[in-house]
């Protein structure tokens, strides 16, 4: 531990120039090699052995990340090199490759500046390649990319020099394309990728060694004799010649941007309705440690001795312990209890982190991932939004009563280190409904609370999350109060595809909006001009609009009109699953003289009853969530894997032959992935590799339609055919 306390001494030191700073994401699609990769910097900075690089997997500290040997969350640690007579601080994210584990890689854009994109050299770009690069240009963080595993397209495939240049082409050609779609016009050109222009290295993070255009100028050595000694497994003479480490700290330093640098071209788009003039604005377009301090958390850590952590990224100001600091979603503020330094598995005690930097605050209860702190009340950070939305569920109960309000501590710190994960209640049966990306990730939640957390517990079989939404248009129609002294008339119809992309995107925020931008978005995208300014409510990606004219009392029910709406969309009327899609149009009100006849409990029925009316007029459909799945697999399985998949209605998306190998790219329902490894494996007699990421949310056919409702209904304790219209205007 002493070592490490060194280390912070002189990260400390290192942090006040932010020219030479350099936040760092290294990402990559699953087992493509970034944690190998990142322990060859970690060696070089000092804190294990080069020996040991490549093997140690020091980022990869989780119980489970060991066992599994895959990357289930980010790590972080902040590193000092001597580079060129000058010192450097790289504050590194090592972040998880599996599709399940995505969020960690979101959020982690949001804390750096440039990320090293690790591309495995035979099986080229792949699904999760693409999301990250896609997320990382999305965060304007500059990519530059790592080409791995080199050593087996000449030893295994044996491919000469020409073919593995060809490889590399392509691959480079790929990412290209995507940056070409999704950075930002002014940056398209700088932030390509090339050999020539020394962004690209490629190498073998096992072995060690890499070579890009720079380091052949100044090792001297060849692609040709770099084959060569490859070929010959003369590995530790390339180590000597061109050491993994030297190139990659070469490439990070000269092609990767200091906060000085990003933060001018980053914080308009980070902090979209804040403003650039203001004091703070120009401190974080600065980046200065002496302005007052805005942060972003973008990770929480729960620590049973400290409490919640907050993982922060500085954009301006410093932060010391004894200080106290404004938490937005709150509305307050709460005392730093502490300041640290992460060093992969440990948390070392720092004095102070400044405007730039990544670092732990202990003392802010109660964040959440995105939080935005601040030394003043200010406009919070876009919020961080990921890309994928849980899709199924398990239930967890104790097996002793008495361990439940241990299972409920378990459950938020859980939630508050992972907000993709969601927790609810079910009333009947006093379960805890767990949601999450996908099998692997519930099992990793389940081992924390059996294992880590000790809590012996019970859990049900995977359950799918299906939502509903509406086919076309219905209403209006009108509900009365219990008392019938209120009636509210509603219409309901399908929502903008475009508006409801940007909402699933986080383009268009949730809440009533605030900002002119928010308007002028909306209409851009096609809404009525008079509509986007008479919003009442957006969420979870329907829209709620005031469409009345002059209606007396009307301003003094709007919150429980608008807390109807929230909980008609949180459990729609035919399967009480969320809703999507949907816009909701109050069309008239009468309402009563006197407040007293119009509180919660007529007001907040009076919305939702004609709300779900409405929608069953317009006709409500079920969308399921999807998976594309991509299989690597010999030519000669093709045909039965086609012939599985569209067993479990899967859609063939395209199937590309290379030499013997068929890569097939198919959709499939998540309902319909539950022994799909073993099917897989049972078709291709083990051979084959598979990856999957999230396709959104598609509409359930017709003839599946009332079998599923039926499964959903009954499952949940409630009368197997659903209700009809008459049923809500009673």
């Amino acid at each position: 531990m002493a070592r490490k306390e060194v280390v912070v001494e002189e990260v400390q030191k290192l942090m006040d120039n932010s020219q030479n700073i350099r936040n760092v994401a290294i990402v990559a699609h699953v087992d493509h090699g970034k944690t190998t990769l990142t322990d060859s910097l970690v060696a070089r900075a000092g804190l294990i052995s080069k020996q040991l690089a490549g093997e140690q997997r020091v980022m990869d500290f989780d119980e489970q990340e060991a066992a599994r040997g895959i990357t289930i969350k980010s790590a972080n640690i902040s590193l000092g090199f001597k580079y060129e007579g000058q010192d450097y601080l790289i504050n590194l994210i090592d972040t998880p490759g599996h599709v399940d584990f995505g969020f960690h890689v979101v959020r982690a854009m949001r804390a750096v500046d440039g990320v090293c994109l690790v591309i495995d050299a035979v099986e080229g770009v792949m699904p999760q390649t693409e999301t990250n690069l896609r997320q990382a240009l999305k965060e304007r963080a500059k990519p530059v990319v790592f080409i791995n595993k080199i050593d087996r397209l000449i030893n295994e495939l044996k491919l000469d020099s020409a073919q593995m240049q060809e490889k590399f082409i392509k691959v480079i050609t790929h990412v290209n394309k995507i940056i070409e779609q999704n950075a930002p016009e002014d940056k398209k050109n700088e932030w390509r990728i090339g050999v020539e222009k020394g962004n690209v290295a490629f190498g073998t993070a096992f072995n060690k060694w890499a070579l890009s255009i720079t380091s052949m100028k100044k090792f001297n050595i060849t692609f040709k004799e770099l084959y060569e000694r490859c070929r010959a497994e003369e590995h530790a003479y390339l180590v000597e010649k061109s050491p993994l480490d030297e190139v990659l700290l070469e490439m990070v330093i000269k092609h990767l941007p200091s906060p000085k640098i990003a933060q001018p071209y980053r914080t308009p788009v980070l902090w979209k309705n804040g403003d650039l003039e203001s004091p703070e604005g120009k401190s974080m377009l600065g980046c200065d440690s002496n302005g007052n301090v805005v942060g972003v958390v973008f990770g929480v850590v729960y620590d049973e001795h400290a409490g919640e952590v907050a993982v922060t990224r500085l954009f301006s100001g410093k932060v010391e312990k004894g200080q106290e600091l404004y938490i937005a979603s709150l509305k307050k503020k709460a005392k730093i209890q502490q300041v640290g330094v992460f060093m992969g598995p440990d948390r070392v005690p720092a004095e102070r982190i400044t405007a730039g930097n990544i670092g732990a605050i202990v003392g802010l209860k109660d964040v959440y991932v995105g939080e935005t702190v601040s030394t003043n009340e200010l406009e919070p950070f876009e919020q961080i939004k990921h890309y994928s939305e849980p899709v199924i569920t398990k239930s967890i109960e104790v097996k002793e009563q008495k361990d439940l309000p241990k299972l409920i501590e378990a459950l938020r710190g859980i939630s508050k280190e992972d907000p993709t994960i969601k927790v609810s209640l079910n009333q009947n049966t006093g379960e805890h409904l767990v949601s999450g990306n996908g099998e692997l990730h519930l099992e990793i939640i389940e081992y924390k609370i059996k294992v880590e957390k000790k809590i012996p517990i019970i859990t049900s079989p995977p359950i799918v999350l299906y939502q509903e939404t509406i086919k076309g248009s219905g209403g209006p129609v009108e509900g009365k109060s219990p008392n019938k002294h209120n009636r509210l008339k509603f219409t309901a119809e399908k929502l903008n595809p475009e508006i409801l992309k940007a909402l699933n995107e986080g383009i268009i925020g949730e809440g009533k909006p605030k900002a002119k931008e928010t308007y002028e978005k909306l209409v851009e995208l096609g809404m009525e001009r008079d509509e986007a300014r008479k919003i009442y409510d957006i969420y979870h990606g329907n829209i709620i609009v005031n469409a009345t004219k002059g209606i007396q009392y009307l301003n003094e029910v709007e919150e429980l009109i608008v807390q109807g709406f929230r909980e008609a969309m949180d459990q729609g009327p035919m399967t009480k699953e969320k809703v999507t899609g949907v816009l909701i149009k109050l069309y008239d009100a009468t309402l009563h003289e006197d407040n007293i006849h119009r509180g919660p409990a007529q007001m907040i029925p009076t919305a939702k009853r004609p709300i779900y009316a409405a929608m069953m007029q317009g006709g409500v459909a079920l969308l399921e969530p999807k998976q594309k799945v991509l299989i690597n697999t010999l030519g000669e399985y093709a045909g039965d894997v086609i012939n599985m998949t569209n067993g479990r209605r899967g859609t063939l998306e395209g199937m590309e032959q290379e030499g013997e190998n068929a890569v097939i790219i198919t959709v499939l329902p998540v309902a319909e992935m539950f022994g799909f490894a073993n099917d897989l494996r049972g078709v291709t007699q083990g051979r084959a590799i598979w990856y999957q990421e999230y396709a959104g949310y598609h509409q359930v056919p017709n003839e599946l339609f009332s079998k599923i409702v039926k499964q959903i209904r009954e499952r949940k304790g409630e009368r197997p055919d659903p209700p009809d219209i008459s049923f809500f205007l009673d």
